[in-house]
Order: C-alpha cells, then structure tokens, then sequence
C-alpha cells in the first residue's frame, strides 16, 4: 500500500455497519479503504449479539432439565460446566467469523488496514503510518461500555460485555448493575446456569419499554429465582476477600451484597476517542457525532453510522444506516434516517419485542388512539409449547393505522416482524386481520389481535340495520 491512498469511500471500523458499507460499495465497483483497529466483526460478532445470544441458547438448554415437569417428564438438575459453555461460545463466533474476516473482505477487493484512524484534515486521514484521500469518508467505529462514576469500582476486577465471555470461572453469585437489556438477558442466562443473580437499576428495569409487556419479563425473570432491585443507588464497590461487595441505597436503607463477580451493563459510549474529529470539521458530543436526517455530519463528505452516530444501538440498525449511505453515496439519492420504525428485542425468555410507537407515546401525538391486547393464553399453539406467559399490544390511530406493537412472549422477536413491516408501510389494521395464518402457529396472535379491532362491530345498530336491509333483499 503506498504513503498516500486515494479512494472513493474509506470506511473506519469494521463492525456490521463498516462492513455493510465496505462490502457493498466494493461490490459496486468502488475503491474501497476499510480501517480496523481492533477484531474484524467488532462489537456484534466478538462481544454483543453473537456470544450472548449463544450464552442464552445454553442456558436455555440447561433450564428444560428442570421446567419439564409439566410435560410428564420428571424434572432434574443439569451438570453445567461453565466452561464448556463458553467454549461453546467461542465455537458459535468462530463458525461466524471468516464472513466478516479480513481476507473475505480482500478477496472482495477491499483494502484493509489494521490500525487505528485519525484525521488530518477535512478531505485526508491517517493510518498505520498511511494516509488516506476519500471522495467520501464513513466513521463506524461503534460504541464501548461505559463505567459508571462508582467509587471503588476502578479499583476492582469487573466484568463488562467485552471481558463477560473470556471469563472461564464459575460466577457462583453474581451481581450486575445495570437493568437494561444486557443486563435481564446476562441475568437470566446465569440465573439458568446455576448462579445466584442480583440486578442492580438505579431506575425502572427495562425503562424503555412498555410498561405492562415489560411486567410480563420481570415476574417471569424474578419467578426464575434473580433479585432484581430497582431504584438503587450504588454507594461504593470493594473486594471481599477472593470476591466482591456493593454498596447500595435503596428506600433510604443501606445494604451490602456480597458476590464472587461483578457485571457492569450500566451504557455505553461513542467510539470516538482518537479519531481527532476537529480536524475534519466534524461535530459531537458525549453521545456520539452529530448527524442530520440523512446521516451526514457536518463536514459533508462524512457520514456517521451505527452506535457512533448516537442513536439506537442495535446491528440491524447498522445494517439500515449501511443501506441509507450507499444509495446516497454511490447512487446520489435522497434519504432519511428513520429511528421511529425500528424494531428492537431483548432476547430474555419471554422475550420482549416493540416497534413504532408505544402506547404512551401515542397518546401524546395523536390523542385519539385504540389499543388492542391478546394474550398468548387464546393461541393454540402457545397452549401445546406451555408458553402462555404472554401478552401482544397493538396501537391504532382513529382510523386503524398501524402505529406500533409490542410483544411479551415465546418469540416475540420473530412475531414482531409482521408488525414492523406494517409500521414502516403505514398499514391499515385491515391488512393484518384479512391475513391468513397457517394453524397451529404462534403467528396467529397477531391475526387475532388484528381481527379485535373488529370486535364490537356486531353490536353497532347500523350494522345490524344493514344486515336486516339485506336480508329485506333477500
């Protein structure tokens, strides 16, 4: 590679949106510099999505040895070996692994560049000793956990989702800080594993979501045996002999909770340090770089995607971001950014699933609203799998536009797509109802909560006037 690299796009970090953007734009024919200096994958493959997911699918397994009583087959304790487990994991990511590696991406005629970025000027950047011109420039450079300000805790050994899965030892009483999804989806899964789990939230568990679906995953994750705390307030962490101990506040009593590891799923923060991003012009905060609807910053020839750009923080948000900068980059189209009609799912069981708006929001906006509830207790399907611990919201406007779901239940992940392809298209609750369903499916909750839209018809008067009307006609 010579001293001085010129490019048509010159992408920094290869996470799933670096990569998206990398891929595409060379599979366009595009001279394409990919900037890494961490693993290839980034957050989602080495950290997130992929090893948690792979963690839960254990402890999953690990839990029908004692929840199949109710099937007539007598329940028993499962041998976990922990770590097994986690070499089950770093399986799961090594299958995964050549798709996002550095000689796929070479072989599709990416140039690669294992070192870290930073900005020269507006139109250049520097790298591995290498400087880099690009028409355009895309920072993805993702997002990192975030350490609260607890005294102590710099001064102790903490687990955070970058170091959770290289963790080899049995963590017999472990205690996360941190309600949010990371946290409830490390909780249960441990919880399942065998370990004693306390949760730690300084606010309401699972705040950003619907309150009522959110219930649902708490009782179930609480009747699973965690001791999920909220409204607490962590005064300090220290080392307990060869373990831990917290602090907290919570309704003006003091407590301390003993644990052999401590998880830390308390945020995140942009990805940014280093970049020198004054250089280029390019505004931000502490919540990452700023962006406008059309996720460029502002030095125009730079977008930010993904975590960086300071929104949802989820992969397939990457993926969306990806898709948006390269029809504006290469194809010159205009686009925005849409966050509103995001999905998102916390992989707990039940898991917890929503799109669009939420009940409360709704109201805000639009006033007149209808909610539409069906529990999985009215789903066949649910009766036969014992999965009937659930619940699936939908919001309508006054005339049955579609603007939002939520769902708590057995695969509330896959069941929320309909639902989100609905939001994205402004659908008429219509649609839904007059879908046909294959029997016996989970899927047919959404059929059903549809067709409830409907339900008081029968008992309008000029319905029935009309039926009277035509029959008249004979």
């Amino acid at each position: 590679m010579p001293d001085v690299t010129d490019c048509d796009i010159c992408v920094i970090g290869a996470g799933s949106a670096g990569l998206s953007v990398a891929a595409a734009a060379a599979g366009f024919g595009q001279k394409v510099v990919l900037i890494e200096k961490g693993e290839m994958g980034g957050d989602c493959l080495n950290y997130g999505c992929v090893p948690s997911k792979a963690l839960i699918a254990a402890a999953r397994h690990a839990y029908g040895f004692t929840a199949s009583a109710p099937f007539g087959i007598a329940a028993a304790t499962p041998q976990v070996d922990y770590a097994a487990v986690m070499a089950h994991v770093h399986s799961v990511i090594a299958a995964i692994a050549p798709h996002d590696s550095q000689s796929r991406f070479e072989g599709l005629g990416v140039t690669v560049v294992r070192a870290a970025a930073r900005f020269t000027s507006p139109a250049t950047l520097e790298a591995g000793g290498h400087t880099i011109r690009a028409r355009r420039f895309v920072v993805a450079t993702g997002s990192s956990p975030a350490a609260p300000p607890i005294p102590g805790l710099e001064a102790c050994d903490y687990l955070t989702n970058e170091t959770l899965f290289e963790n080899r030892a049995f963590p017999a009483r472990l205690i996360i800080i941190g309600g949010g999804p990371i946290g409830l989806e490390m909780a249960q899964a441990h919880r399942r594993l065998g370990c004693k789990v306390t949760v730690l939230e300084a606010f309401t568990p699972l705040g950003k979501d619907d309150p009522e679906l959110a219930a649902v995953v708490l009782d179930a994750v609480r009747g699973e045996g965690t001791e999920i705390l909220a409204g607490v307030r962590v005064d300090k962490v220290l080392k307990a002999g060869a373990g831990i101990a917290v602090d907290i506040t919570q309704d003006g009593r003091a407590r301390r909770i003993d644990g052999s590891h401590l998880l830390v799923a308390a945020g995140r923060k942009p990805n940014i340090d280093g970049l020198a991003l004054e250089a280029a012009g390019i505004a931000f905060d502490a919540r990452g770089i700023t962006v406008n609807r059309g996720l460029v910053t502002s030095n125009p020839r730079v977008y930010a995607i993904g975590d960086v750009a300071g929104g949802l923080q989820f992969t397939h948000v990457a993926g969306y971001h990806a898709g948006l900068v390269i029809r504006n980059a290469l194809f010159r189209l205009p686009v925005t950014n849409r966050p509103e009609r995001m999905p998102w799912v916390t992989f707990t069981d039940p898991e917890l699933a929503h799109v669009g708006l939420d009940e409360h929001q709704a109201r805000e906006r639009h006033g007149d609203i209808r909610v539409l509830r069906s529990s999985y207790t009215d789903n066949d399907r649910a009766q036969t799998e014992r999965t009937t611990g659930g619940l699936i919201k939908v919001i309508t406007g006054r005339r049955g536009r579609i603007l939002g779901a939520g769902i708590a239940g057995a695969h509330a992940g896959e069941l929320i797509e309909s639902w989100s392809l609905a939001v994205s298209s402004g659908l008429n609750i219509r649609a839904m109802a007059g879908a046909v369903v294959p029997y016996p499916t989970l899927a047919d909750i959404n059929r059903k909560v549809a067709v409830s839209y409907y339900a008081d018809l029968p008992g309008r008067p000029w319905i029935r006037r009309l039926i009277g009307w035509l029959k008249w006609l004979g």
